[in-house]
């Protein structure tokens, strides 16, 4: 039997930074690359696409570091509150 793959779901998921990163808040996941047991998402803000960078997909699961989906700054404040 195939070994199940992690975050299968990954490229095409919309993410809201909890931080500004790279001057902006909204991403997407653009590719993947896994390098033993380690996933990674290329990701690219919406508003900028030369704006790139890899990131190791377990941090996505970090609520403090990033909301699935885009999120309005109201969202955010109201998360935060």
């Amino acid at each position: 039997m195939p070994k199940k793959q992690k975050f299968p779901y990954l490229v095409g998921s919309k993410w809201t930074a909890t931080q500004k990163t790279w001057g902006w808040r909204h991403f997407q996941v653009v590719n993947r690359k896994n390098d033993g047991k380690w996933v990674f998402a290329e990701m690219v803000a919406s508003c900028d696409p030369d704006v790139r960078f890899w990131l190791n997909a377990k941090q996505l699961k970090d609520r403090s570091l990033w909301e699935p989906g885009w999120q309005s700054t109201q969202e955010l404040e109201n998360l935060e509150g």
